[in-house]
């Protein structure tokens, strides 16, 4: 089975920086504009959370060149969306100077024990009706199941590389572009397998 995920998760990391005129851009300032914009979208908080916050020392050579001992803090936020059009909404939102990387971690769905439970149905009954057939070639008749085992589960959800947030927001923005009737174009579909083996008595 495949399915478009509908729990996508986003990191968005975040860093300090220098404004001519204004001098540095505190980390909290920016953490406020970001979960401002975020809200604005109609992503509530309960959907936010920080993935990592440190002190970021950059290179000690440039550093020391511009007379500057400070380190820039940085935060990285994961943001679980729900589609495609949620996802060019944050990056229409993200502070470019800000914003040092943009990247989907995982993909999800909000019924993959429901998709489950119906392919692991679908797969025993299927495993019946092949016992039917084979031992019907044999002039035998399938009994009752004497064993079920599931020996593999395949799920293949969407993992990604970290990627620089350029090209993030460039592949994002020009989603409508890659849609021959004009929608945006949505999130790669999550593969699932399920299998069986059951044996049967042969009567």
């Amino acid at each position: 089975m495949e399915i478009i995920p509908d729990e996508i998760y986003v990191q968005v990391d975040l860093k300090e920086y220098e404004k001519k005129g204004q001098g540095k851009i505190n980390i909290e300032t920016i953490k406020r504009n970001f979960l401002n914009n975020v809200k604005s979208i109609g992503i509530p908080d309960s959907l936010v959370s920080i993935a990592a916050y440190d002190g970021f020392g950059g290179n000690p050579w440039l550093r020391k060149k511009n007379k500057k001992n400070e380190l820039l803090a940085s935060i990285s936020y994961q943001v679980k969306i729900k589609t495609s059009k949620q996802l060019d909404d944050l990056v229409e939102k993200l502070d470019d100077e800000a914003t040092t990387n943009f990247f989907i971690q995982r993909t999800s769905h909000s019924k993959l024990a429901e998709y489950r439970k119906q392919l692991k149905i679908q797969a025993i009954k299927a495993a019946k009706e092949k016992a039917q057939y084979l031992s019907e070639a044999i002039d035998e008749k399938a009994g009752e199941a004497v064993t079920i085992n599931e020996p593999m589960e395949y799920y293949q959800p969407y993992y990604n590389a970290m990627r620089s947030n350029v090209m993030m927001k460039e592949q994002a923005m020009n989603q409508d572009m890659a849609s021959a009737d004009g929608n945006p174009v949505d999130f790669r579909k999550m593969k699932l397998k399920y299998d069986v083996t059951v044996v049967f008595a042969v009567k």
